[in-house]
């Protein structure tokens, strides 16, 4: 018998703009370490006592998702596809569906996709003592040791004080994230935890909660998940239903209403990285306060987080002091470190002066690969395209522009009109206006082109597709 792990990667936040966007969110970005936080997650539950897991994400992030499991050799057992986000509780109950419908689990892992837990063998220890209590019918949760009073954090209340590392422990209630003067209050107290949003439980013991204590989402999603269609080896949950589910979170759905409940403490090291105060305490190494990603230059900073996303971009900090500045090719963030909770406002107010960085990627990930512009001015403009091996854009026209495409590294089979031809780097190709056009990468390496556009109008969405292999209605 094995354990599932479910992780949850559908959502994208604010407060770690401009690196998380909305078109391209955390879990998906190396913001610690050499993997994905993503990654990182799907590692994190591997080996004889774990089953493939499923992942629950949105049809955006849905060829991401399958890109970075294949990148490190993750096969995932499904990706289900959210039709819209209804909170976790939903989301975590369509999985447990399909786990139950596989003989060999014996219990579902649900984890977040945008946590960092450094020490995997910890964390693999503390899902062991779970284990125990799910074979008693408990409904486990994880609680995270307080190193500080956080309002960020939902708090986990023990039924006792007194308890050692790497035990069970009864959980009396949930607390909502709170005051700084009640967060200080739990602390000196003792016996609060950390809600670290990860639970552990037998399928049919999470199947029964739901059904006790949230009907009406028990239905709605059973019957999303009992009339999902198979998209791509995807599978992609019924929108009619789905929609009429109910938001909730796992928490107030299940959880806080049911009687079998324990906690596993942990304090082996986690962060939910919910801001970029917290990155700046998991990169700091140079003793002064500084923590420094990419190509920066500091002279005489401390206490600051310098970082710099693009390369060939170069961050030069000069006697800062409780600073966070992070330069991307689009947008560059300078804060002081105590706003850091409030870097949302930002993106608040770029959206509501209708600024495509408070959302959109400076990369835009696609299926077959990715684009970046270079240059966008009044008639033209200019894209560096990237498609993978084997991949192929979609036979499509244009109504607006023309394009003329210059071949940089790699070879590219070219469709325009009724013929076929093959470029190598140096060698380029012309899309008239309005004529049918293909580009793919028959090679095994990766292939790179200079797109140039020119037109009246230069959108996204002024496409015409007549096939594609994604089976997308929109580029």
């Amino acid at each position: 018998m094995k354990t599932t792990p479910i992780i949850l990667a559908g959502g994208s936040g604010t407060r770690l703009w401009p690196l998380s966007r909305k078109s391209y969110p955390k879990q998906f970005a190396k913001l610690i370490g050499e993997h994905t936080l993503f990654q990182q997650a799907a590692l994190r539950a591997i080996g004889a006592s774990f089953g493939a897991p499923i992942i629950v994400t949105t049809s955006d992030f849905r060829f991401i998702v399958a890109e970075q499991l294949q990148e490190v050799g993750v096969d995932p057992g499904c990706i289900l596809i959210e039709p819209s986000g209804r909170d976790t509780a939903p989301a975590i109950l369509a999985a447990t569906l399909r786990a139950a419908q596989d003989p060999d689990c014996a219990a579902a892992l649900v984890m977040p996709s945008d946590h960092l837990i450094p020490d995997v063998d910890a964390f693999g220890a503390a899902v062991e003592v779970g284990l125990e209590g799910v074979r008693d019918g408990q409904l486990v949760t994880f609680g995270i040791k307080p190193t500080h009073p956080e309002t960020a954090y939902g708090y986990l209340k023990t039924a006792s004080k007194d308890f050692a590392e790497g035990s069970l422990v009864g959980l009396e209630s949930f607390t909502e994230k709170p005051s700084i003067e009640r967060a200080r209050a739990m602390l000196e107290e003792g016996g609060f935890l950390w809600n670290a949003g990860i639970f552990l439980a037998s399928p049919a013991d999470l199947l029964r909660a739901f059904e006790t204590h949230a009907p009406k989402i028990m239905q709605h999603v059973r019957s999303a998940f009992e009339a999902a269609q198979t998209d791509l080896g995807f599978l992609r949950l019924a929108p009619e239903h789905w929609d009429a589910c109910p938001r909730r979170s796992i928490d107030y759905a299940v959880m806080e209403k049911s009687e079998n409940l324990s906690v596993v403490p942990y304090s082996a090291g986690w962060s939910d990285l919910g801001d970029w105060d917290a990155i700046w305490r998991e990169g700091e190494e140079s003793g002064v306060g500084l923590a420094i990603s990419g190509e920066v230059t500091e002279i005489e900073c401390r206490n600051s987080l310098l970082r710099s996303e693009n390369t060939g971009q170069r961050l030069v900090g000069l006697g800062l002091d409780n600073i966070i500045a992070v330069a991307m090719k689009d947008a560059v963030l300078v804060a002081n470190q105590s706003r850091s909770q409030d870097v949302k406002l930002a993106v608040e107010q770029l959206k509501s002066e209708g600024a495509p960085q408070a959302e959109q990627f400076p990369k835009d990930h696609r299926p077959w690969g990715w684009f970046e512009s270079l240059v966008i001015s009044e008639g033209f403009q200019v894209k560096r395209i990237h498609v993978k091996p084997g991949a192929a854009l979609s036979l499509q026209s244009h109504k607006y522009r023309a394009e003329h495409w210059v071949v940089v590294r790699g070879i590219a089979e070219v469709t325009v009109g009724d013929t076929i031809s093959t470029l190598e780097a140096n060698q380029s190709a012309y899309i008239p206006l309005g004529e049918r056009h293909r580009l793919r990468n028959p090679g095994d390496n990766d292939l790179e082109i200079i797109e140039v556009q020119t037109g009246s109008y230069l959108g996204e969405d002024d496409i015409i597709r007549y096939d594609d292999v994604y089976a997308r209605d929109s580029q």
